[in-house]
């Protein structure tokens, strides 16, 4: 992710905004389990057939594989969308794991990982009856740089060679010259520095493959051709009310991922989350068999799930990849004296913001910033250990020594929104906590707009604030790389290397990771890189989201993987 554009940025954030909202609006009970749930919902072995009703708050807009942003575009999109690698659809840490889907392995790495060869697995085949192309995944990526079709990940924009500069099929029909297909089963992509992480990017919609003569642009999402188990037939209201068939040529024996048991897919959006929280909970008719994508549980509905045991047997627990954290910027006084970012490190209380987030159930408290996952390259450690209610002698101790004996008032920013997150509740425990540390915090609101406007941009970055991110994909490079990689500071747009950390150490210790294609060998490294960095305390750990979802008691295979932290559909049932 070196260099993004401003417009790459803007998504990205918007992006780590909504996953945080999504996952830590709601508080509850105390107690919830670690990973995945596993829930299986109603009793007996998953079977074919009936119809899956999803209830979501936001409409499915933008359904083209060039427009989607995550993995797989996320959980609707993926029933329709097959892509070169995919998701590994398992509960918890196991679910974390990249793994083949139209590809018939993770992709053949050069020596030096900057040229990478897949190849097609046989009898793929699109809703119409004809075959995949390693031609078709070309003009898939390639209309992805169209301006018309503006909004899907930025990284081939950067990795490839001569993404910089291209302008899409519809301006450039030469197409870009470091995609290679020899043959109707091969591509080759050619980037511009080594990146072992190639096969997780695989994973993005991108590469999802477009028969150039059926692609009718900008109007493409009404009606794309299906390379998966489901096809659109009816897309209504521009998202709003999806219909999802059998697409009959897509074959189990291809896709080792997709379960594909219900016969019809009924997506309804603009549903108020409190009406989709009630209608999963009374679960009647059509809703017996329907979940939510989007929608998580509020705390009047935990509060009342925890008192029901069979609601309570309902809901799916999932952990997606999110940090959030007190952010400093050096740049402004009196942050520029570690021993002030110490002293606020060593008083901060996390039980007091654990609660203030919802409780244990929706956040556990962090002490490192990459997130508590294998795969992210977690390495425990805790740098200015505060105990669970903050060291305050420790604090006064490091102010006296930073020159404050009498201790010193400080303004923390944080939004206005009512997201558990970076918002008011949290911003109160935090000033309480420092208060005991005989640090006075003034309070400045923002909204949402403003708030992101504000603390994103290096000429208005304040030097105290509350920040969150969230990875594209589970590994430490997308998660670490744009928080600290000096070359990441963007000067005249988004920068969330909130620090200005630009340590050719740090710089250099990115690149010799990014070369490696052993991605077990790399996690090491991220989380060794995630403990020197956090010695210098341009960050504070607060806590991890904890996400909680209602589905109705129809609903059977509940598989919920650490890549996402919610029900993945592309495994359930209804009979």
């Amino acid at each position: 992710m070196r260099q993004p554009s401003v417009i790459s940025r803007r998504v990205a954030a918007a992006a780590a905004v909504l996953a945080v909202a999504a996952g830590a609006a709601a508080c509850g009970p105390e107690g919830s389990s670690k990973g995945g749930d596993g829930s299986s919902g109603a009793a007996g072995a998953p079977k074919k057939g009936g119809t899956l009703t999803v209830l979501n708050s936001a409409p499915q807009e933008d359904f083209d594989p060039a427009r989607l942003y995550t993995s797989g575009g996320g959980n609707v999109p993926s029933l329709v969308f097959r892509t070169l690698t995919t998701r590994n659809r398992e509960d918890g840490a196991a679910g974390s794991k990249v793994v083949p889907d139209l590809a018939t392995d993770l992709g053949t790495p050069s020596k030096n990982a900057t040229v990478w060869t897949y190849t097609l697995k046989d009898n793929l085949k699109y809703e119409d009856g004809t075959a995949i192309t390693s031609a078709d995944i070309k003009y898939g990526i390639e209309r992805s740089f169209a301006a018309e079709l503006s909004g899907g990940a930025p990284y081939l924009r950067d990795w490839l060679i001569g993404g910089a500069g291209y302008q899409g099929p519809y301006k450039d029909k030469k197409g870009l010259d470091s995609i290679l297909t020899p043959d109707a089963k091969t591509i080759v992509f050619h980037l511009n520095k080594p990146e072992g992480e190639f096969p997780f990017l695989a994973t993005q919609t991108q590469t999802t493959p477009v028969p150039k003569a059926k692609d009718t642009g900008t109007k493409y999402e009404e009606h794309p051709l299906s390379s998966g188990p489901y096809k659109v037939v009816k897309n209504e209201g521009d998202g709003e009310r999806l219909t999802l068939e059998r697409n009959t040529y897509w074959s189990a024996g291809t896709d080792e991922e997709r379960k594909a048991y219900p016969d019809r897919i009924d997506v309804r959006s603009g549903l108020d989350s409190a009406v989709i929280n009630q209608r999963l909970s009374a679960s009647q008719g059509a809703d017996a068999a329907a979940v939510t994508t989007d929608t998580n549980l509020g705390p009047a509905e935990l509060a009342k799930v925890s008192g029901d045991k069979k609601l309570a047997a309902r809901v799916g627990t999932g952990h997606f990849g999110y940090t959030n954290y007190i952010a400093f910027n050096p740049k402004v006084k009196p942050f520029d004296n570690p021993k002030v970012r110490q002293a606020i490190s060593y008083a901060v209380d996390r039980s007091s913001v654990v609660n203030a987030a919802g409780g244990s159930s929706l956040a556990e408290p962090a002490t490192t910033f990459l997130p508590d996952q294998a795969s992210f390259g977690y390495t425990p450690y805790d740098a200015f250990p505060a105990g669970k209610t903050g060291n305050a002698a420790k604090a006064k101790e490091l102010l006296k020594e930073a020159g404050y004996p009498k201790g010193l008032t400080v303004t923390l920013t944080h939004n206005n929104e009512k997201n558990f997150a970076t918002s008011p509740e949290i911003a109160t425990a935090l000033q309480e906590a420092l208060k005991k540390a005989g640090i006075t915090v003034k309070l400045r609101g923002l909204e949402s707009n403003a708030y992101s406007d504000t603390v994103y941009n290096v000429k208005t970055e304040p030097g105290f604030f509350l920040g969150g991110w969230g990875a594209d994909w589970p590994s430490g490079g997308p998660f670490f790389a744009p928080i600290f990689d000096g070359r990441q500071i963007v000067r005249a747009g988004y920068n969330f290397n909130s620090g200005q950390l630009n340590d050719p150490a740090v710089n250099k210790e990115i690149d010799e990771i990014n070369k490696l294609t052993d991605l077990s060998a790399a996690a090491k490294r991220w989380g060794a890189l995630d403990k020197k960095v956090g010695e210098q305390a341009l960050t504070v750990p607060l806590f991890h989201p904890v996400y909680k979802r209602l589905y109705g008691e129809s609903v059977r295979n509940v598989v919920i993987s650490d890549w996402t932290g919610v029900l993945d559909i592309s495994q359930v049932a209804v009979k």
